[in-house]
């Protein structure tokens, strides 16, 4: 929303599905802060803002648009890491505030939603904490080490299964290109395993940008990493795309990392979204260009 009353804190993130969201800066970076091809919370130190000054942003922000509100994106990283008695709060405030609110929602990470009980998430899905994303990156645990996520497969199953009991839906992120040339087929066919044992709500994939100065950037100016070119992150996105099997999960592709926008419901569209690839993969669809991309 523009011409925010709300006070931020360096540079802000959000999915692209919340654009049209107010974002509610509740943390300042990441809690984690170590995957080695991120640098979105790099020139932050972590902590949890002080909730007096959350709630006055809530407050300043319902006197100026507070009916316009419907959509909330708390932020910053991994905000589910807040104590819940801070989320209660933020929550409530939020209900008040917004009489139109329909959906908050944050990022989230396997160990968050670990570290929370059963009851705990309960309180917050009842409060009207309703969507979190969250990024696996890869199902391959290889991959998973070597990028520093600081979860495995079947950690990111848990966390999946323990918001799913809570009612709460998760959006999971993948990003091709993330095993380099060396596990590109093993991070691809391991995706698509982790999307169909995670059944997650929605499904996107993003493509990795070497940043400079993370450590990937490092690892690949050594030799020790190797980005797949295109066709062959597009060759990842074919397999998780046709041997995923969530019950029912929106597609997209439509971050401006990828070179081709994709969107469908999966297993519904899935035949349509892989001939898509496949046209594109035979060079009969034109790829976003370098320029028109982005993080």
């Amino acid at each position: 929303m523009t011409d925010s009353p709300l006070r931020y804190e360096g540079r802000i993130f959000r999915p692209p599905s919340e654009g049209d969201a107010l974002i509610l800066q509740a943390t300042i970076g990441c809690s984690w802060n170590g995957c080695t091809y991120c640098d979105m919370y790099r020139d932050k130190d972590f902590r949890v803002r002080d909730l007096a000054e959350t709630l006055a942003d809530i407050a300043a922000a319902a006197r100026q648009f507070g009916d316009r509100v419907a959509k909330i994106f708390v932020a910053d990283g991994d905000a589910l890491v807040l104590p819940t008695e801070h989320w209660l709060a933020i929550l409530a405030a939020c209900r008040r505030a917004f009489p139109h609110l329909r959906r908050v929602s944050a990022y989230a990470t396997a160990p968050n939603l670990a570290r929370k009980t059963t009851d705990e998430l309960l309180q917050l899905r009842a409060a009207g904490l309703s969507l979190l994303y969250i990024g696996p990156e890869s199902g391959d645990d290889v991959t998973l080490k070597r990028i520093a996520k600081g979860a495995d497969f079947a950690a990111h199953v848990l966390a999946a299964e323990r918001a799913r009991d809570a009612g709460i839906a998760l959006s999971a992120i993948f990003l091709l290109g993330a095993g380099g040339v060396a596990r590109s087929q093993e991070h691809a066919a391991a995706s698509a395993r982790l999307i169909t044992a995670m059944d997650p709500a929605y499904v996107s994939a993003l493509t990795l940008t070497v940043v400079p100065q993370t450590p990937i950037a490092t690892l690949q100016a050594r030799g020790q990493f190797v980005l797949p070119d295109i066709d062959a992150m597009l060759a990842e996105l074919r397999v998780m795309v046709a041997e995923s099997a969530p019950r029912h999960a929106v597609f997209r592709t439509n971050h401006a990392s990828n070179y081709l926008p994709l969107a469908g419901v999966l297993p519904t569209d899935r035949e349509r979204i892989v001939q898509v690839i496949d046209a594109a993969l035979a060079g009969k669809i034109a790829l976003r260009p370098e320029w028109r991309r982005g993080l």
